[in-house]
């Protein structure tokens, strides 16, 4: 604790002093980031950083596997993060953001019914098994599985969306834009989910297409 309070210090003083005026700017005008980034826990996966963004430029939520729980779901904070970004805050984009290398998702894969003695993790891992599950088929090779898992669950996120009303509003209205990410933790470049080929390309390339 005490080296985060001296962290704490050290923003004070090299980061504060030189952004005075935007944070006054942050803090006196209502916040409009233009994308709500959902992304795991992961501690070394930050929004932020690898997208170079300053504060104010995105709505983050986070939790284990970067899942957005269907509508029906108990659990109801993703949803209302969500509704707020897109009926308050009007963000353009939703990015859903896993990474190779994730903890829950191997979780699943190796038997997450071992953690029914954490409840709240397990009922939080079981909804998303039938996705992660789902993507094993006939690989053998553990690492291409789990790489295969966690863009299965990226794009299980996406559909998700759909089951809130917000979310299908303003797609038909083209306001809205839906995307999925995986961050490689080895490398620290992304991928991005093509809907058209049902596949993850370089983000390089999805910058030239978006620009195309």
């Amino acid at each position: 604790m005490r080296r985060l309070l001296q962290g704490h210090a050290t923003f004070r003083r090299e980061y504060v002093a030189g952004a005075g005026a935007l944070l006054q700017k942050l803090a006196s005008e209502h916040q409009s980031p233009g994308a709500l980034f959902v992304g795991c826990s992961d501690s070394r996966v930050v929004p932020e950083l690898l997208t170079s963004s300053a504060p104010g430029e995105l709505f983050v939520v986070r939790n284990i596997a970067n899942a957005v729980p269907p509508l029906n779901h108990a659990d109801a904070s993703v949803g209302a993060a969500l509704d707020y970004a897109i009926d308050v805050l009007h963000v353009e984009h939703v990015i859903v953001c896993g990474h190779y290398g994730c903890g829950g998702v191997n979780a699943v894969l190796s038997g997450h019914k071992k953690l029914a003695r954490l409840p709240s993790l397990y009922e939080w891992l079981d909804h998303l098994a039938p996705a992660i599950l789902g993507s094993r088929l006939e690989m053998v090779d553990p690492e291409e599985q789990w790489r295969a898992a966690v863009e299965a669950n990226v794009v299980q996120q996406l559909a998700n969306l759909s089951t809130f009303a917000a979310v299908r509003s303003r797609l038909d209205d083209g306001t809205l834009s839906l995307h999925g990410w995986v961050y490689d933790l080895h490398s620290g470049g992304v991928t991005v989910y093509d809907s058209v080929g049902e596949r993850f390309i370089a983000a390089a390339r999805a910058a030239e297409e978006l620009s195309g």
